[in-house]
């Protein structure tokens, strides 16, 4: 016997109705995603957390902005996504040490980093550590709520040296807010400084002046917390000679994402992007003169 689809239409319509008709319909529930996504590297446990999402309108008008609109709808209709819009994922990090909890960035507010972490199982007084890749508002924002009261009333503070002063000295509103009135409880380090045994500042420069990616490792297992070095899974990846708005320095943060995704790419090392499409972890691999973006499946899920 042989089902195809039309042999399966008609017997669904041969079937009798029942004596109260259809099921009552169920209420519509809107769109929903998970909060937090948590995998072991190696003694490690490592927590992303989606602290929020929005949808922006001309996404040509922040990626690609050497390139024309017949190649930006081009590389848009290849990965089937449209030009007219983008999704923003916003993905702070939690590493369980195992003897601190460092959470990398806070995400554009309080209650955002608040509420992702409780789904997670963590309360903000939990935090040991606050490591901050760099000053941008949606990296800094959940350090204070709207009174101006300390998220994370324990911890400590890490952050690049170079990225500290270069915003010091631009009287920006965000950073004299935020992150300034917590100096005194900053640890300053340059390029290969340590939060802890196998936490790694790695230089990133270009995105901002002292932008900071974070290099993880436990017992042999590596991941790259990549924050802004690339913020879309196609046009930074398959494109990344092609500029962002949002880069400070746009030749330095062009080098920069070529050399860390041909790293990724020949180390073949999972990495959790800031920006990347919720959950945030994938892998990269060469493709042409770019790179294609590898969403990660049950890798980290593996004994």
């Amino acid at each position: 016997m042989r089902l195809d689809r039309r042999g399966l239409l008609l017997g669904a319509a041969a079937l009798p109705l029942t004596a109260t008709g259809a099921f009552a319909a169920a209420e519509m529930m809107g769109m929903a995603m998970t909060r937090f996504n948590r995998f072991s590297l190696g003694g490690f446990e490592v927590t992303a957390l989606l602290a929020g999402t929005s949808t922006v309108p001309d996404p040509h008008g922040i990626f690609g902005i050497n390139a024309s609109d017949e190649e930006f709808a081009a590389a848009a209709a290849a990965a089937n996504i449209p030009t007219d819009k983008a999704q923003f994922f916003f993905t702070p990090t939690v590493v369980n040490t195992g003897a601190e909890l460092v959470l990398f960035d806070t995400g554009l507010n309080a209650a955002g980093i608040a509420g992702a972490l409780q789904a997670a199982g963590y309360s903000t007084d939990q935090i040991d550590v606050v490591v901050l890749t760099h000053m941008h508002g949606d990296h800094i924002g959940g350090m204070t709520d709207d009174a101006g009261a300390p998220t994370f009333a324990n911890a400590r503070y890490v952050t690049g040296r170079v990225e500290y002063d270069a915003w010091a000295g631009m009287g920006n509103e965000g950073f004299d807010a935020k992150v300034r009135p917590v100096a005194e409880k900053t640890t300053f380090v340059e390029d290969g400084g340590t939060v802890a045994a196998g936490i790694t500042a790695m230089a990133a420069f270009g995105h901002t002046p002292g932008h900071m990616a974070w290099l993880i490792e436990s017992d042999g297992e590596t991941l790259l917390l990549g924050a802004d070095f690339a913020n879309h899974y196609v046009w930074s990846l398959g494109y990344p000679d092609w500029e962002v708005g949002f880069d400070m320095d746009k030749a330095m943060a062009t080098q920069t994402r070529r050399t860390l995704l041909g790293m990724l790419a020949s180390d073949k090392m999972p990495f959790i992007g800031y920006h990347m499409p919720w959950p945030a972890l994938g892998y990269v691999e060469a493709r042409g003169d770019g790179f294609q973006y590898v969403p990660a499946s049950y890798q980290m899920m593996l004994e």
